[in-house]
């Protein structure tokens, strides 16, 4: 294989657009099939590059993927930061605010939810701890914004938190995943759709004391 100058594109494209024409195909191309389905080959053709060229530029596969995961998973995190930090100027619940900042992020790369949630990156690689790193700090977040339902609910047993860590993160999946089934869905329909999805759970879980 030639190898390329630095700076080198192709067929008249800077090598900075190219690389970013690339994370683009590979994040949706990873969001969509899973790591383990997904082919260099097939980011590839997307593009309308060679596979060798593509290698050149970031490496193997499990590279590729971790240039895509890196500015997903910081940009979620940043997101969610973001949505806690206006609980003083912002009436919305925490809840709500969080699903409001994640529609936003993902908004026009929908699919990028499901390269950090990916079920099938090989056990004990780099790609899965990055992943695991990005999930964790994502679950410790979601843990302090929930603390509060907790404690109105007068949930004592140490294992709901963790429960309804996994519920949350389920729920945001679901959600995400109809939201991208539905792609006439704005951010903001969508976070009016949590408000109203909300409401009615409230309304069809509350428990009338008086009854029993």
């Amino acid at each position: 294989m030639t190898t390329l100058p630095a700076r080198a594109g192709t067929k008249g494209v800077p090598r900075a657009a190219r690389e970013r024409q690339v994370l683009a195909a590979a994040t949706e191309e990873f969001g969509l099939h899973g790591y383990e389905a997904t082919t260099v080959a097939a980011v590839a053709a997307r593009v309308g590059v060679t596979k060798p060229l593509l290698h050149h530029y970031f490496g193997s596969k499990e590279d590729l993927y971790l240039a895509c995961l890196n500015p997903v998973g910081d940009g979620l995190l940043d997101a969610v930061r973001d949505a806690m930090a206006e609980h003083a100027t912002d009436a919305a619940p925490t809840p709500l605010r969080v699903m409001g900042a994640l529609f936003a992020a993902l908004d026009g790369r929908r699919e990028a939810w499901f390269v950090l949630y990916d079920g099938t990156l090989p056990p004990g690689s780099a790609a899965a701890r990055r992943a695991a790193y990005y999930r964790g700090a994502i679950d410790d977040l979601a843990a302090i914004g929930t603390a509060d339902l907790l404690q109105e609910a007068g949930a004592g047993d140490p294992l709901d938190a963790d429960a309804l860590k996994y519920a949350w993160r389920g729920l945001c999946t679901a959600l995400v995943r109809w939201w991208a089934n539905h792609p006439e869905q704005s951010p903001e329909a969508m976070t009016r759709r949590c408000a109203r999805l909300f409401a009615a759970s409230r309304s069809i879980l509350a428990v009338d004391d008086g009854s029993t």
